[in-house]
């Protein structure tokens, strides 16, 4: 038996009872689904889950285009359950985020096989969720404290540029867009104008990037937003 928990989000119901079914005979209990996209915005911002199966062709909005405002609100893995097999559709699905792409027909058993294969992985190498400091190399983040350092040489940075630095250290390897990151770390709604976002990027590279027009650490995913890279787990 598992404590793990489940959100399923695909409007075909067949396939979430399938799914449920499987995978309570598997041993999962806590299991959660829903057909929509604002159903699963939702239950993500109530609830916490250790990995989400997300089907691509919602009503109303794509899984697509919901994938990035899951992933503002939760590390969970995400995997998409989709119709949609070409390359350039797996390809967007992994850059918005996504943890595993499997495509429709399915063999239950084989979803089930990679939910735990990733579960398991998840639990040995994910940072606590309480993780107050973040060691990446050469960059050390104290939260406690508000220090940076680099290189362990201290780097001064105003309030604004800690929180947006905090916010992506917690969400390594993590797309969002503009949008996503100034109603995050602002706190307000945004109206799709505002150059604050770009402006504290620059800034914020210009005190941690050794190349600010080269990154390293926060890089531009043309035409989607941001992402902070890291090859490893923080420390």
């Amino acid at each position: 038996m598992y404590d793990s928990r489940l959100l399923i989000v695909d409007d075909e119901q067949s396939i979430c009872t399938m799914l449920v079914t499987i995978l309570k005979k598997e041993g999962f209990n806590h299991i959660h689904t829903t057909g929509t996209a604002e159903d699963a915005l939702s239950l993500c911002e109530n609830n916490e889950y250790d990995l989400i199966l997300l089907d691509v062709m919602l009503p109303c909005k794509s899984g697509f285009d919901i994938c990035p405002s899951i992933r503002a609100i939760t590390n969970a893995p995400i995997f998409f359950l989709t119709a949609r097999a070409s390359d350039l559709d797996k390809l967007s699905g992994f850059a918005l985020g996504a943890d595993d792409y499997i495509t429709k027909p399915f063999n239950p058993l084989e979803v089930v096989a990679r939910i735990l294969a990733h579960l398991r992985r998840q639990q040995t190498h994910l940072p606590s969720k309480k993780l107050k400091q973040f060691n990446f190399g050469s960059l050390e983040i104290n939260i406690h404290s508000g220090e940076v350092y680099k290189n362990k040489t201290k780097i001064d940075l105003s309030a604004q540029l800690f929180q947006l630095l905090v916010f992506l250290c917690k969400h390594p390897n993590q797309l969002f867009s503009k949008g996503q990151l100034y109603e995050q770390v602002w706190g307000e709604p945004y109206l799709g104008e505002d150059n604050t976002v770009m402006v504290h990027i620059r800034k914020l590279r210009e005190k941690i990037e050794d190349n600010p027009s080269d990154p390293k650490w926060i890089v531009t995913v043309r035409g989607l937003g941001y992402k902070f890279v890291s090859r490893d787990t923080p420390k």
